[in-house]
Order: structure tokens, then sequence, then C-alpha cells
């Protein structure tokens, strides 16, 4: 039997709807150091010291949405809102918690494309940052592949999405090729049929790029195409806002909207503000359509967040109670961690070019890898960031 949404041992406070505002606005506002972080400050405001939902239920909770795509964190909030407020309750939490980083993030947005784009000698400054970003996104991958990838199915898995990428496959093809393959493993003829399908379509598709291959380079940076761009990344962040990366840079920077080094710049900036990771959506939206696509990206990116438990949570739990469903999440996630490597390869070459002193470049980003490595804590990203626009600065690169 599915437990109601408001079942719970525990219950919240009688509380208004603009102090419940006030409540995730301050979240909101002290949101630094990423999900983990997040989690844990809102798991002991709410659970711990005020009880609005008992231990046993918040991990429940975080269980779920840990495998549904969005940031986890995010998604806690809204629902958590809806249990003490009903659903505008939730609207009401996720807008306090996303707000903070939303505004700060359209000020930086503002403020790279009016101020810092004409300051002299900023590039190297930019270009330190950005390499250091390449060895937090390193570690990333790493992070997450370590919680999905558990055996050697799901790492073969990863490879090929690694390799598809590389190839140019298109990301939806990779994943459904990936559900598919799963599903008929006990198939191997079917297996066979389904990657060679896939292979097929990813040539028939490739041919047809090649046929008009600026049509995608000239395609306008649309309110509506900067939604659908945030919406495919709020639909496929498997595993962490991270995995939100490959989708977002191929419907902006694969455009035309934007560079891999400004791209890199807004993951940059979204890694040291008070917000969920993804917030980086909203500055390519900014600089690829001014203040109207900021928020045209941004909604589409944090729309499935709120759908999830505003609509559909209440079924959902049930659903992802399936172990054959955890399994298929899983090798779906794999796909995911062969895809944000190849991203990152992607971008790596793409900064490479304008490294003129590669060894210098390397070993900054080696420090970069190592910090991220070795250190914890809410000052790692900051401190990061910190360390390669210093070094930018300072030394040729």
């Amino acid at each position: 039997m599915i437990e109601p949404v408001l079942s719970r041992s525990s219950s919240p406070p009688p509380i208004s709807l603009p102090a419940l505002f006030g409540q995730f606005l301050r979240f909101g506002c002290a949101a630094f150091g990423g999900p983990v972080a997040q989690i844990a400050m809102v798991r002991a405001a709410l659970v711990d010291q005020q009880g609005w939902i008992s231990k046993e239920r918040f991990n429940r909770l975080l269980a779920v949405f840990q495998v549904l795509p969005g940031p986890e964190a995010h998604e806690l909030c809204v629902h958590l809102g809806m249990i003490a407020r009903g659903r505008l309750g939730g609207v009401l939490a996720g807008l306090g918690f996303m707000l903070p980083g939303l505004v700060l993030m359209m000020v930086a947005g503002w403020l790279y494309t009016s101020v810092v784009s004409g300051i002299a000698g900023i590039g190297g400054v930019l270009l330190g940052v950005q390499i250091v970003v390449l060895a937090i996104i390193a570690r990333a991958v790493v992070r997450i592949g370590q919680h999905i990838i558990e055996d050697r199915l799901l790492a073969a898995i990863a490879v090929a999405g690694l390799a598809a990428a590389l190839a140019g496959l298109p990301f939806w093809i990779t994943l459904a090729a990936a559900g598919a393959c799963y599903a008929l493993w006990a198939r191997p003829a079917l297996v066979a049929l389904v990657l060679a399908g896939a292979a097929a379509l990813a040539l028939l598709l490739r041919g047809a790029a090649s046929a008009d291959p600026i049509a995608v380079a000239q395609a306008p940076a649309t309110v509506l195409a900067l939604f659908v761009a945030g919406l495919k990344g709020g639909l496929l962040t498997f595993g962490g806002a991270y995995t939100a990366i490959p989708y977002v840079r191929a419907d902006t920077v694969g455009r035309g909207w934007l560079s891999d080094a400004t791209f890199l710049d807004g993951v940059a900036i979204a890694g040291v503000l008070p917000a969920p990771l993804v917030i980086f959506a909203t500055f390519t939206g900014y600089v690829a359509g001014g203040p109207v696509g900021a928020l045209a990206i941004t909604a589409g990116m944090f729309l499935p967040a709120f759908a999830f438990s505003l609509l559909f949570f209440e079924r959902l739990e049930a659903v992802v109670e399936n172990p054959a469903l955890h399994r298929l999440l899983a090798v779906v996630a794999a796909a995911v961690v062969g895809i944000i490597a190849a991203t990152l390869f992607e971008l790596a070459a793409a900064t490479a070019p304008r490294v003129t002193q590669p060894p210098v470049g390397l070993v900054l980003f080696a420090v970069g890898l190592v910090a991220a490595w070795r250190l914890k804590g809410l000052w790692v990203p900051i401190l990061l960031i910190a360390l390669g626009a210093a070094a930018g600065a300072l030394l040729p690169i």
C-alpha cells in the first residue's frame, strides 16, 4: 500500500505561507557546497530540530529522489513544503530555495556580458579558472561513477556511452539503446539487433546533418529553444547536477550560442553560488538570450523538480520500489556517466588550443585534480576557483 504523502509520525508545526517561504529562502541563501551539504542543512533544521517528518520518512524521500532525475535537494524542499502547506506550500518552498541562486546568477550573467568581457587581460584569469573547472568535473565523473557502476555490465555500458558520445552519437539514442539492451540482455541476438539499429540510425542522422551542416549552428536562441534545452537537462540529470552538463552544452554550445570557454565560466560561477549546481544553465541562457533567455532555460531546468513532487510523487513512490526499475535506472545512469566523461574530453579539447604554455596548464590541472580529490568542505570549490584565477593572472598559461 502506498503511504499517503501527508502520513507521518511527525508533523510540521503550524506555519503561515509567508513564514514557509522565508524558511526556505534562508536555506537558499545558505545553500553552499553542493547537494550533500544542502540536504544535511535541511535535515538538521526540519527533521532533527523542528520535527517536520520522521528520520525514516526523510531517508525514504531522499532515496526516491536520488534515483529520479533533477536536483534532489531542491526536490526535497518542494516535497517538504507540500507536507507543511499543500501544493502551494511546495511551490513556495521550491521558489524560496532556488531564488537566491537565480538572482545571483542573473547578476553574474549581466556582469559577465557587460563588464568582464571588456576588461583587458581578463582572458588569462578566465583560462586558469576553466582549467581548474575541468579538474572539478573530472573528479565529479569519478565520484558519480563510484556510486553507479557496481558491476562489469554497468562498466561496459559506461564505456560504450563514452565511445558513442565521442563518435557523435546523439545522447537519446545512447540512453534508449542502453535501456533496450538491459531489457533484452538474455537474448543476445536481439541485443545485437538493437546495437545495429542504433548504429544505423546514428549514421542516418549524421548523413542528414552533413547535407546541411550549418542548420543547427544557425538555429536562433529563441525563448522556446532555451526552455527546451533546460527541460532536457532537468529530465536527464541522473546521478547529480553534473549530468546536466552534456545536454545543456549540446543545446547551447552545440548551436553556436556561446563558446566552450564561456560555458566553463558559467559552471565555475555556479560552483561558488548558494544554489543547486544546475543554476549554471541560467548563465548559459543569459549569455545566449539575455534575461528572458535566462529565465526560460531556468524554468525548463527546474520544472521537473517541481513536477515530481507536486503532481506525481504518490505514483512514483510505488513505481520506484520496483527492483526491475532500479536496475533499468542504473543502466541509464551508467550510460550517462560515459556521456559526461566524453563531455569532459570535448571540453578539454576545446580548451587546450588556447593554452600557450601546456606544461603550466597541465600542472594547474593536476594540482586542481589532487585538491578536488583529497580536500573536503564547503570552501573547496571556492578555493579551487580562486587558485585557478590567481594562476591565470600571475602565470603565462
